[in-house]
């Protein structure tokens, strides 16, 4: 029994002892690291987790905004590994060169990519490619298949026909006079803006229809059902789910330790649900890319092709391509393989989707506490359309929407849908006025810069008005509405087209009011700052 106690004694001995080491080891290197910066002060294992979920409830844009107040514009935090926040212009500079001899083309330091690692989407694709010639490439292709003519102009038409069907589901469940004799012309808008956006975008991309709207409505209706087959529905609703489930999971693997993830019982079973949804995700991709190819060969050559980005993709540098051929550089010029698609592709539904519905989300909760603002730009839509509430709007008509694009723009400046991004040093460099070894992460706070009284007139004050005065341009860098430097989006000209068109469509026929002006814009921040209710009423325009 004596023995036994002892045993047991030693055993929680050298539990403690291991845990006495760790801990010292971790605050020495912690109090002796290269350049202390101020910042919140982390702890072992956990770095500033507890901080940003305990103090800020998970919300990293509060989390970025409340260390910039407390620190100032250099400060660092810990999430999985040591980031240095840059909140100036006067910093990102030369992170930002549009040069394609800049070096900082990485996101993320070895260390602080394996959870993408483990995912099986390190280095592929656009977003999380660090290879400079893969994502070269890869980026190629994507942005050649996304501003040809005929995307373009394929994306108002079909933006014009998804917005008449997102109309008839709006009709039957809150226009009709024996539903507002109801009163049921209450909404959450910002969930039909996230399901008109998937719709839009995955149609878009991969040329295959997406329902989830439907989906939704058949859940609000208690009658009639969407003209829809109930499994096709099902099958899109299903996909759309795991795409979200996907990219909200990143941030667990970007930024919790994989001590954590793999034996912390919390971070464990979120990362393991993840891990199976990518596989779900994988084969649904390949599904549709594998549907795509053979509609391609049993087409002949002389019959059009569908004008969604699937189908640039797979028939770029392959004979249907018009400039075939015209290239010599056979490793830019090879056709994409199936697994390359599949990447490009999802990297494109999940930068287009999530960003653009909660920014249109953010311009109808500003335009209802800026009615003079709204004015301007009702007034700007009636002159283009002359009353005309449903011809449909084209390219041209976008070009000339000036005040939209202000009123879009203004919104990202003050409430940017993406907090922040990053960098990681390759070599050694000075950044902020320091030396920095190589695979330093640098973490860009977009708030704080377009919020800085130094690059813009009363930068608290949403003026959209700013940005019509003649040769106005904003001080560079001043704005990273869609990032900077050679990791600016790609997708950038789809994102103003999309939301433009949608703002046009949505305030030319429909008078659109908060239920409550003087309740707080309701979001969570993440990844992006995503809007998670928006109730309006809804009625036609007098």
């Amino acid at each position: 029994m004596i023995s036994k106690l002892f045993e047991n004694f030693d055993y929680l001995s050298l539990i403690g002892i291991t845990l006495i080491i760790y801990v010292t080891h971790y605050y020495y290197k912690y109090f002796y690291r290269i350049n202390p910066l101020p910042g919140p002060i982390p702890f072992p294992l956990f770095g500033n987790l507890p901080q940003l979920y305990i103090w800020h409830g998970g919300n990293l844009k509060k989390f970025f905004g409340s260390n910039h107040k407390k620190y100032g514009d250099l400060f660092e935090f810990y999430f999985n590994g040591r980031f240095i926040t840059l909140n100036k212009i006067e910093y990102i500079e030369k992170l930002l060169l549009a040069s394609s001899k800049n070096p900082y083309i990485k996101k993320f330091s070895d260390k602080n990519c394996r959870g993408f690692h483990e995912l099986g989407i390190m280095d592929k694709g656009i977003l999380l490619n660090q290879d400079y010639k893969s994502w070269r490439y890869n980026r190629n292709f994507f942005s050649q298949a996304i501003l040809s003519p005929k995307f373009v102009s394929e994306a108002p038409h079909l933006i014009n026909k998804l917005f008449n069907e997102l109309e008839g589901y709006w009709d039957k469940l809150y226009i009709k006079e024996e539903v507002i004799n109801e009163n049921r012309n209450k909404m959450d808008v910002s969930t039909w803006f996230n399901l008109f956006t998937n719709d839009v975008i995955i149609t878009l991309l991969t040329g295959e229809r997406s329902y989830t709207m439907a989906g939704y409505f058949n859940e609000l209706s208690d009658d009639e059902k969407a003209e829809r087959p109930s499994a096709l529905i099902d099958e899109t609703v299903k996909f759309v789910h795991a795409i979200r489930k996907h990219f909200l999971g990143l941030l667990i693997f970007q930024f919790v330790p994989p001590f954590l993830r793999h034996y912390f019982p919390y971070f464990k079973n979120k990362s393991d649900d993840i891990l199976q949804n990518i596989e779900f995700i994988n084969q649904r991709m390949d599904a549709i890319i594998k549907r795509r190819r053979e509609e391609i060969e049993n087409t002949p050559l002389d019959k059009p092709l569908s004008n969604d980005l699937l189908t640039s993709i797979i028939t770029a540098n392959t004979p249907r391509d018009i400039n075939y051929n015209k290239i010599d550089d056979k490793e830019v010029t090879r056709p994409m393989t199936d697994s390359e698609i599949r990447v490009i592709i999802f990297d494109g539904i999940i930068a287009g989707t999530d960003t653009t519905a909660n920014t249109i989300s953010f311009i109808v909760y500003y335009l209802a506490h800026h009615p003079d603002v709204k004015r301007k730009m009702l007034n700007e839509i009636d002159r283009i359309f002359q009353d005309d509430k449903t011809r449909l709007i084209t390219e041209n008509d976008i070009h000339n929407l000036k005040y939209c694009e202000a009123i879009v723009k203004e919104v990202s400046r003050i409430f940017s849908v993406a907090n922040s991004f990053s960098r990681c040093l390759e070599k050694p460099d000075e950044i902020g006025g320091y030396q920095w070894p190589a695979d330093t992460i640098i973490r860009i706070n977009i708030d704080a810069i377009h919020n800085n009284e130094e690059y813009w007139d009363e930068p608290e004050k949403f003026n959209p008005d700013r940005w019509m005065v003649e040769g106005f341009e904003p001080k560079k860098n001043s704005f990273i509405m869609f990032g900077g430097g050679l990791r600016v989006c790609p997708g950038r000209k789809l994102a103003m087209i999309e939301l433009v068109c949608l703002m046009v469509l949505l305030f030319r026929k429909y008078d659109i009011d908060l239920i409550d002006k003087k309740a707080p814009l309701k979001t969570e921040s993440s990844i992006i700052t995503a809007c998670t209710e928006l109730l309006v009423e809804i009625k036609l325009r007098n």
